[in-house]
């Protein structure tokens, strides 16, 4: 294992443009990079590239995935810099790190370093980011069903971290549209803006749980026209979490009866469903769960169960054993300022190899479950 090569493959990536629904440049690189090593590949209709690496037998097989697009948009100036331990630009950590790990895994079985007792299947998906709603890993989980041993998901950074329960979201956009005017002449008319910045304030002043943990987010506010008109529409990207299941469907019945309320002659208020990212869970005891925190303990890192927002959410949602891990250190994702840690690269690639090694361990649990 070349920590280096995979690091300036990782830089590769990085620099291809790939927001979200717009990942198809990055997606054909994955695909080259496989084609070479003399792989299977092919692609599905919304765009997720796989390629599949042959075991020494055949039976359960394992999906590791890792998301192609990032936050930012094409426009955005993909300037890296190595200072030190660490490289620095924007998406290196998510995902273009775990994407080069795709690779490199595959590298390692094509020249012999790395033996499968199965048959793995390598998916580098589209839409996991913003309105994405994960619907790459939904068709990778349409594709595979209940099929494979695990569905291992890949993250760039928070190495020792295992994600084994998904964080239910829903996602809303709420409109507010009125008459307008000017801000003189028609002074007194109702402004969107103004109606929607209100019903925000009583959507911010809603009570929630610091047990299970709920959180409600205005993330993206526009609309107007100009600063002296009336506005005669405002939009609000509304973005909302809990840890329980029954808690958001409280948070969302209270968005619903304060949109409905918010309605009134001149003033029009909807409320549009824009996403919905499914909760789910394998138990802390689970053999996986397990394996992973072993693997991880023998490279010395002291491994930490989370609940989270990752593609791991598809599968755990319907009921498959599926796990989302991390490669390396890191920090400050989804700005410019992305980093991450190089050192720690080689015990994370040390920990996936090991899991891939022993993740058919877990075969005659499936077969006796």
């Amino acid at each position: 294992m070349s920590t280096s090569r995979l690091l300036d493959l990782a830089v590769q990536i990085q620099q291809i443009p790939a927001p979200t629904f717009h990942e198809g440049e990055r997606a054909r690189f994955m695909r080259e990079q496989w084609d070479a090593l003399g792989l299977p590949t092919e692609e599905d209709d919304t765009g997720n590239v796989y390629a599949l690496l042959r075991g020494e037998k055949r039976g359960k097989t394992v999906v590791l995935s890792a998301h192609l697009d990032t936050v930012f948009p094409a426009d955005t100036p993909l300037r890296l810099r190595r200072d030190g331990k660490r490289i620095i630009g924007p998406g290196i950590g998510d995902n273009s790190l775990a994407l080069a790990a795709l690779v490199d895994v595959a590298r390692a079985v094509t020249e012999g370093d790395l033996t499968l007792q199965g048959d793995v299947w390598l998916a580098a998906n589209v839409g996991e980011e913003g309105l994405g709603n994960l619907l790459g890993m939904r068709a990778v989980a349409d594709r595979f069903r209940d099929a494979p041993l695990a569905y291992l998901v890949l993250e760039g950074m928070s190495l020792g971290a295992i994600y084994h329960r998904a964080l239910s979201v829903q996602r809303y956009r709420i409109t507010a549209r009125t008459e307008g005017g000017h801000s003189w002449a028609n002074y007194g008319v109702p402004s969107a803006i103004h109606e929607l910045a209100r019903l925000i304030a009583q959507l911010d002043a809603l009570a929630l749980p610091r047990s299970p943990r709920t959180s409600l987010n205005a993330g993206v506010f526009r609309g107007g026209v100009s600063i002296n008109t009336i506005a005669p529409q405002a939009w609000t990207a509304l973005d909302l979490r809990s840890e329980s299941p029954e808690m958001l469907a409280w948070l969302s019945k209270q968005v619903n009866l304060l949109v409905g309320q918010a309605n009134r002659p001149g003033v029009k208020v909807t409320l549009e469903n824009i996403g919905q990212r499914p909760g789910g869970e394998i138990p802390a005891a689970h053999p996986l769960v397990q394996l992973a925190e072993e693997c991880l303990r023998e490279q010395g890192i002291s491994p930490a169960l989370f609940i989270g927002s990752t593609d791991a959410n598809i599968p755990l949602s319907r009921g498959y054993p599926a796990i989302c891990v991390g490669l390396t250190k890191g920090n400050r994702a989804h700005t410019e300022q992305e980093y991450i840690e190089t050192a720690p690269l080689e015990q994370g690639m040390a920990f996936l190899y090991a899991l891939l090694k022993r993740v058919w361990t877990l075969d005659g649990f499936a077969d006796s479950s």
